[in-house]
Formats: structure tokens, C-alpha cells, sequence
């Protein structure tokens, strides 16, 4: 069916609904393509946050954990630490 069939069935009226409602969807999808393309920067800004974090989180401590009392490296587990 060509526009010249639909615009003599149909009217003027049915036809530029249609190309106003072709045109809407052409408009919001040109729209979305910025955004898109936000969120995929974000995502990948978001990974790399996120791999960094979990290195600096899995990584061994490099000094002692408690800095108020004295460490002592000669006892063993179950003991009581000795303090002096």
C-alpha cells in the first residue's frame, strides 16, 4: 500500500498521525543515543573503581594491624600474648 492509497482510503488526518508517530519514534531513539553512551562510560569508569578496590582490599597488610600494643612473634596460637 503506497501513501497515495492510504491518503485516499484513510484521510489526510490518519496519514500525518502515522508520519508524526514514525518521526516520534525516529526523534526519542536519536534522543537515547547520548545516554547510551553515558551509561557505557560510567560502566566502564565503574569497573575499573571497582577492580581497584578490590586489590587494595585483598591485598596483605604491610604492617601490624593493632599500632597500641607491641607484637610478638615467638608465641605460639592458643598462647596468651606477653606483652611488655
Amino acid at each position: 500500500m503506497s501513501i497515495f492509497d492510504v491518503l485516499s482510503r484513510f484521510g489526510t488526518v490518519a496519514l500525518l498521525r502515522f508520519v508524526g508517530a514514525v518521526l516520534l519514534f525516529l526523534v526519542l531513539h536519536l534522543l537515547r543515543i547520548p545516554f547510551v553512551l553515558l551509561v557505557r562510560v560510567l560502566e566502564g569508569v565503574l569497573r575499573r573503581i571497582d577492580g581497584y578496590a578490590i586489590r587494595q582490599a585483598s591485598r596483605p597488610p604491610k604492617g601490624p594491624i593493632n599500632d597500641f600494643f607491641h607484637h610478638t612473634t615467638n608465641s605460639r596460637e592458643g598462647e596468651p600474648h606477653v606483652y611488655a
